[in-house]
């Protein structure tokens, strides 16, 4: 029995001193979370911080990172748009912060709460025009108005390539200003005011001189430089200037920037707390007050973002703000006004319905026999979203009256060609999608030179797309002739393309090259593939 006491007495202590250890060990891990090395990062990391920012700021997001690594903060960037961003913050609970292009789209959330936001740069929105054509049209001067603009479009004197107005933070922007000063920079914008038809036909005439759209701000900027005869770009400020430092670097005609006097639209590049009860608000102020130091500020004017509105600026680099350019560091911009939600989504449903450019889209469908089955479900039900007005308006998608719709099936040749002259009346395309079988081979490149024709044919009033889903291989031995007509009629229409399956990427990215466009992914969901594409006609 003593032996028993003895055994069992050892064992407590020993149990006592394993107990102790794990006391000090747990305490020096804590302890050691506040501890820094010699180089100032701390030795053990704080968890995750993500961002979500508009791809504007990828150019000093390194900069933020570092100092976020520095401080034992490691930084989590996902990119979006700021009107996807929107959706991206209402939907889902993973993001600490928010760095967008405009503080308008803050007020625009309902369910998410944002707090502590700051301003870290301006970002005017221009028109970028070849300094030729600038001169020529008489737009270089000091008292220019942005009905001037209006009017050299109207002329049909002037045209122009954009970001959407309602995917992209830069084209929503650019027409909330263009809505403002053409109904005569109101204090307030009103519904009633929107029913101004003096009002209704000047935007008409704005926008019957669009070109092509992007549906990325990004993809806005590679567009415009690929294609040599777009005479004119609205973008933002760094956006142009990056784009003019690439033309001159090709030796190419510049563009020159256009700063009416009674206003420009204006990003404010708000950064702010996502409050969701995780406690980071620390971080957070810390990341801002980086952002806002004098070493950030005149890192980000070195890259075309302004801090200042206007006035004298001895620190504003000339090289970057460059006078031939038509950029005046000295001017005071004057910010438009930004009209109520309610508003706001009056003129969206108004720019859907009344304002833009019409378009004659024309969709290759393949219909080959590996689309059999769930391809073809995943096809039928995307393309009955995209189709369906109602359906399509929640994301803002939907065609309109004005707008042509062709949709060609094909497997190793083209089946049929559906048509409606009208983008409200779809049924019998949707019931003819889903209803078709699908077999055979694949051949992209007759269905492509098909629609290509198909627009050929419709007035240039239309902005003309083609959307191509394909999960195949395809028969190559056409494309140099579809290639060859491509080039020898100068066309410029966009031929957009979906992966789906197995589809050769190459073959697709070759069409893309060939047509300044780019490939969509809809391997991992189909219908989103669908959605994002229609936001680039």
């Amino acid at each position: 029995m003593n032996n028993s006491y003895g055994n069992v007495k050892k064992s407590g202590g020993f149990a006592k001193f394993i107990i102790i250890v794990l006391i000090v060990y747990f305490v020096y891990i804590s302890l050691l979370g506040f501890i820094k090395n010699p180089s100032g990062t701390s030795i053990f990391k704080s968890k995750d911080f993500t961002i979500l920012s508009n791809a504007d700021n990828k150019d000093y997001m390194d900069e933020l990172i570092k100092y976020g690594k520095k401080e034992g903060i490691k930084i989590d960037v996902v990119y979006a748009d700021d009107l996807e961003a929107i959706d991206m913050l209402e939907d889902t609970n993973n993001f600490d912060a928010v760095w967008m292009s405009n503080s308008i789209w803050l007020y625009m959330l309902e369910n998410a709460k944002v707090t502590n936001s700051k301003s870290i740069y301006i970002n005017p929105i221009v028109m970028g025009v070849k300094k030729s054509k600038a001169t020529e049209l008489n737009l270089i001067r000091d008292d220019l108005k942005n009905g001037d603009i209006v009017k050299a479009i109207g002329d049909k004197k002037l045209n122009y390539v954009m970001s959407s107005v309602t995917k992209t933070n830069t084209g929503m922007t650019s027409y909330l200003g263009f809505l403002n000063v053409l109904s005569g920079s109101p204090e307030i914008l009103t519904s009633s005011m929107l029913k101004n038809r003096k009002l209704v036909n000047n935007l008409k005439s704005l926008f019957s001189g669009v070109e092509r759209v992007s549906g990325s701000d990004t993809f806005l900027e590679d567009m415009f430089l690929k294609d040599s005869s777009y005479e004119a770009v609205i973008a933002s400020e760094s956006s142009l200037i990056r784009i003019n430092k690439s033309l001159e670097n090709s030796n190419k005609e510049p563009l020159y920037l256009i700063y009416p006097v009674d206003g420009v639209a204006i990003n404010d590049s708000p950064f702010a707390y996502v409050d969701r009860k995780q406690n980071k608000i620390d971080k957070f102020l810390k990341l801002q007050e980086f952002l806002l130091s004098d070493t950030s500020q005149k890192s980000m004017e070195s890259l075309g973002k302004r801090t200042w509105y206007g006035g004298v600026n001895t620190r504003a680099n000339k090289d970057v703000f460059r006078s031939e350019w038509g950029i005046n560091t000295n001017n005071y911009l004057i910010p438009l006004k930004y009209p109520s939600k309610k508003v706001m989504n009056e003129a969206i449903a108004l720019y859907i319905d009344e304002l833009r450019k019409p378009s004659a889209t024309a969709f290759c469908l393949d219909y080959s026999g590996s689309m059999y089955g769930t391809g073809k479900s995943q096809l039928s039900s995307a393309m009955s979203y995209i189709l369906d007005s109602e359906e399509a308006s929640k994301d803002l998608l939907q065609f309109s009256k004005n707008d042509k719709i062709y949709v060609i099936p094909f497997d190793s040749k083209n089946r049929n060609t559906w048509y409606t002259d009208n983008g409200v009346n779809t049924s019998k395309l949707i019931i003819n999608i889903i209803n078709e079988a699908a077999n055979g081979g694949t051949n992209i490149y007759t269905c492509v030179d098909q629609a290509l024709k198909v627009l050929e044919n419709v007035d240039k009033s239309y902005n003309k797309t083609v959307i191509l889903m394909t999960d195949g291989d395809s028969v190559t031995s056409t494309y140099d002739s579809l290639a060859l007509y491509y080039s020898s009629n100068n066309l410029k229409t966009p031929v957009y393309s979906i992966m789906f399956g197995n589809a050769k990427e190459e073959q697709l990215l070759k069409l893309a090259n060939l047509t300044n466009a780019k490939v969509f992914d809809g391997r991992t969901n189909l219908k989103s593939a669908f959605k994002e594409v229609r936001s680039y006609n």
